[in-house]
């Protein structure tokens, strides 16, 4: 099931003009076997190339639905019928409304999708530059620890202890670790193409958060994450790579910024999605943080448990790769402390033959 496999556009439109036009035609029809007259006709074919050119991209579409319905109202539905009679009554303001119409229609429709192309493309720049803000201190941080620490290493005359050349190297060692997430986070970005659209594969919630808990516990030996899984199947709809990346960076986040030694990772049905929980013993996150912990701002006064600034860009990459899968993301601060991030991912319904198997 692949998310990205779009029917081109221009058979879209095809389709969708040639649907409209032979519901015109059929209630035409069908309408002249009950009523008197055929004043009606005009009227169905105007809302008929009306619906086609705001539905459609550009002026093709709307004016061949002109065309089309004014030879189906001259020639097919009007008496005389089954012959052309261009000296009927209304027959000019026929043909000039519905070609004014498809015009109208379309010139406004492809006014209004250029403003929202606009609009988006405004709000993705603004989220490159949040997050290239955001990366550029996320690397520049731990590069300067890096080379600061190496060189002491390299310049010691014989200064440092043995023990002293130590904590230096496993800082260095952190950092690059550091360093490696950051990465996976710029990387987990390209998976996203333009548009916001990703490729979908059907996954089991509960394997997906099963495998990240997993990588974590490799990553941080020393942190405890509990897993709770639902006694139902969830079928979601993900790219389990990035899905997997969203968990990590909460439950790294909640390591490394939050001071937690215990985590819950949760995954349950709320309605029609799969609600997944992370949440924590730490520090909680600052109250004036919380409208903006997912725009990848950096707080110049927020810090984390480690005394480095909080890494923006992860939870800001989290936050695209979940409203790219057509979820939500919320933060708060759990009452008896710590913090609790969720994220939903809308569900797929199994088929009764998938439940019974």
């Amino acid at each position: 099931m692949k998310k990205g496999a779009h029917i081109p556009r221009a058979l879209r439109d095809a389709l969708l003009t040639a649907a409209v036009l032979a519901a015109a035609v059929v209630l035409s029809g069908v309408l002249g076997r009950f009523t008197e007259g055929d004043t009606y006709v005009g009227f169905l074919f105007v809302l008929a190339v009306a619906v086609v050119s705001r539905w459609t991209e550009g002026y093709f579409w709307g004016i061949f639905s002109s065309f089309f319905g004014l030879f189906c109202v001259n020639y097919a539905f009007t008496y005389p019928y089954w012959q052309f009679n261009f000296t009927m009554t209304g027959y000019p303001l026929t043909f000039v409304t519905l070609l004014g119409v498809a015009l109208m229609v379309s010139t406004m429709t492809t006014q209004i999708k250029r403003q929202e192309r606009l609009r988006l493309e405004t709000e993705r720049e603004a989220m490159r530059a949040d997050l290239l803000r955001a990366m550029s201190h996320d690397i520049r941080t731990p590069l300067t620890s890096i080379v600061g620490n190496t060189a002491a290493v390299l310049e010691d005359r014989g200064a440092l202890t043995m023990e002293q050349k130590r904590a230096l190297l496993r800082d260095v060692n952190e950092d690059a670790q550091w360093l490696v997430r950051v990465v996976e986070n710029i990387l987990s970005i390209t998976r996203i193409r333009g548009e916001g659209v990703i490729s979908t594969e059907v996954e089991l919630a509960e394997e997906v958060a099963g495998s990240a808990a997993r990588k974590f516990t490799k990553r941080f030996p020393d942190s405890h994450v509990s897993v709770e899984i639902p006694d139902e199947v969830l079928l979601a709809p993900m790219d389990a790579t990035l899905i997997q990346q969203v968990i990590l960076n909460l439950l790294e986040n909640a390591v490394i910024h939050g001071g937690a030694t215990e985590m819950r990772l949760r995954v349950e049905r709320s309605g029609d999605e799969a609600l997944f929980s992370v949440s924590d013993n730490g520090g909680g996150i600052p109250a004036e943080r919380l409208a903006t912990l997912f725009d990848g701002a950096i707080s110049d006064g927020a810090r984390g448990a480690d005394g480095k600034r909080n890494m923006g860009i992860g939870l800001s990459v989290c936050h695209t790769i979940v409203r790219a899968h057509g979820g939500t993301m919320t933060a708060k601060n759990q009452p008896e402390g710590g913090a609790c991030l969720q994220f939903t991912l809308p569900l797929k319904e199994m088929e009764p033959h998938e439940a019974q198997g």
